[in-house]
């Protein structure tokens, strides 16, 4: 049995990777996501992250095409109570406005539930800041759908620290839902996004942590050494600011521990990420059965606090 973990102050308890929905509908068909999907509930995992945006960049889509896939497989596999729904607003401008306008919170959660055919979602994401609403207004929103029974809990992605104090400060001030859970871009080879103030917050106000770009598009799979390597992906292009970085220190560090455990790299990425203060549990997403298969072995495997360490050392 996997251990679950308390996802900050919700009554959430999840494993410890959470499967990205990014792909599904995308680079996933329906009957590879439907496969990936199963596999990652028979491996253990629980919660599954999706956005109403997801995947409106790809030539004739329009967004919520991953939403749909996810709800297609929940009404075919019936395993709606084995799995917690995450998925945000905040991209995908449409009815009641863009962003966070309090109008099109309603609209897009009720759009967002019609696609996953799902009475409440598990958790829902703020996808990005909005300077331009009060974050009382914002907050107030989705207060209105707590209430309702659409959400059960609320969560900020892309926040600074600043601005996600000042909005649990304000809904404190009021009477409102705070954001208990915090998805920012973190990994091994990039952590400015996170580290310091950011994740001192979360540590300190009991905030859970679901970072994404958990194996940083593919680097931290070793798949991309050298500059040789950026045509085996369209995501090759931005490998070089790892490899200027400390990338290559890293994946040399990865590849002892590697020899050390016998895991994978993408394993020991993701197992430094849910072992690091704060975090709950990472995100990744798969294309195949046999990549959900070995992201779930994060789960299990165990790392040395010196390891730890020296994967940490390696990237700062």
């Amino acid at each position: 049995m996997t251990t679950l973990r308390r996802l900050g102050a919700t009554d959430l308890h999840i494993a410890p990777l959470v499967l990205g929905g990014n792909v599904f509908g995308w680079t996933a068909d329906e009957a590879t996501s439907f496969a990936v999907l199963d596999a990652f509930v028979a491996g253990g995992g629980t919660m599954i992250d999706t956005a109403d945006v997801y995947s409106a960049w790809v030539p004739g889509h329009k967004g919520g095409e991953s939403e749909s896939v996810i709800g297609a497989w929940l009404k075919q596999s019936g395993k709606r109570n084995q799995v917690q729904i995450a998925t945000k607003v905040g991209m995908l401008p449409g009815e009641g406005g863009e962003k966070l306008a309090p109008a099109r919170i309603a609209a897009a959660c009720d759009a967002s539930l019609k696609r996953l055919g799902v009475e409440t979602i598990d958790l829902y994401f703020a996808h990005q800041d909005d300077d331009a609403v009060a974050q009382e207004d914002a907050l107030a929103a989705f207060g209105k759908l707590i209430d309702a029974g659409k959400i059960r809990a609320l969560g900020a992605s892309n926040f600074h620290a600043a601005r996600l104090k000042s909005a649990n400060d304000a809904a404190k001030a009021h009477g409102l839902p705070h954001y208990h859970v915090l998805q920012p871009e973190y990994n091994v080879v990039s952590r400015h996004k996170f580290e310091g103030q950011l994740q001192d917050y979360c540590v300190e106000h009991n905030i859970g942590v679901v970072p994404y770009y958990g194996l940083a598009s593919g680097f931290l799979t070793g798949k991309y050494r050298s500059a040789d390597d950026f045509g085996k992906s369209v995501r090759g292009g931005r490998m070089q600011a790892f490899l200027d970085g400390t990338g290559p220190a890293v994946l040399a560090v990865m590849d002892e521990v590697a020899a050390e455990t016998g895991a994978s790299l993408a394993q020991i990425a993701l197992k430094w990420l849910a072992e690091q203060p704060g975090v709950t549990a990472p995100i990744a997403s798969a294309t195949s059965v046999a990549q959900v298969e070995e992201l779930l072995g994060s789960i299990t495997l165990e790392l040395s606090a010196e390891q730890i360490e020296r994967l940490s050392n390696a990237g700062a």
